[in-house]
């Protein structure tokens, strides 16, 4: 596997904290392979700076690649502290922890991806009839009890100066305070056709790109990692913007 950096020079953002650096990282979805890589860049990139440095990882660590349970062995155990990680949910976590909770989830789940996360944790599924009830209660039971708080305890957003995380977006002139959850896992039209936030500027995955996106209100960060090989994070402090990415693109 390759690792590439692509540098994508910005004018500085407006509110920026001085002083230090973010790097948010983008739908993992399996990709533990990707994920270790791109951990590496990181390491490597922050190695040049003595600015505190914090990770944020926008959801979606789970569904599409094989190891869905390895990743979040990786978030818990792998990432180094001094990196003060954030860690957000996805829509595709609530999806799994509807499952847990109702396995009528399960036929809606499945289609996205959840099958595979059920086998990285060493439950099998049939390939005629899948017994949904059955399979969610040996999720449940195979789920190891800190991958379950963890997957409890995700944030649906974070601030960072004039910058906001969320999966998927925020619905345009709502303040912060009052967005709605499902929003923040979910949202697409209303967001991505927005002109702008009121000043913000919002990092997001959610919405799968080629190459990610740097508008003046929002960075897209979702490449498909899953299928394209390329899991990206965009590098964000008071001088502007990067992206680091790994893997080339598929096809």
């Amino acid at each position: 596997m390759l690792n590439r950096l692509f540098r994508h020079k910005t004018k500085p953002v407006a509110g920026a904290p001085t002083g230090g650096r973010v790097y948010a990282i983008g739908d993992v979805h399996g990709r533990l392979d990707l994920l270790r890589a791109l951990y590496r860049l990181i390491e490597q990139d922050a190695a040049g700076t003595e600015a505190p440095c914090r990770i944020v990882l926008l959801g979606d660590y789970v569904d599409r690649g094989p190891e869905s349970a390895g990743v979040i062995d990786f978030v818990l155990e792998g990432i180094d502290s001094r990196f003060d990680p954030v860690f957000l949910k996805g829509n595709h976590e609530q999806l799994m922890l509807d499952f847990l909770e109702d396995p009528a989830v399960g036929p809606a789940w499945f289609a996205t991806g959840g099958a595979d996360t059920v086998l990285s944790y060493g439950v099998r599924v049939g390939s005629d009839r899948i017994d949904h009830a059955e399979i969610s209660a040996r999720l449940a039971e195979a789920l190891p009890p800190a991958h379950r708080a963890f997957l409890d305890a995700l944030a649906v957003s974070h601030r960072w100066g004039n910058y906001v995380f969320a999966h998927a977006g925020i619905r345009p002139r709502i303040p912060l305070e009052r967005q709605d959850t499902q929003d923040l896992l979910w949202i697409r039209r209303e967001f991505l056709s927005a002109d702008g936030f009121g000043g913000l500027c919002v990092v997001h995955g959610h919405s799968q790109v080629t190459d990610p996106v740097d508008l003046p209100h929002r960075v897209a960060v979702d490449t498909g990692a899953y299928h394209s090989g390329r899991l990206t994070a965009a590098v964000l402090d008071a001088g502007g913007r990067r992206f680091l990415s790994t893997g080339d693109r598929a096809g």
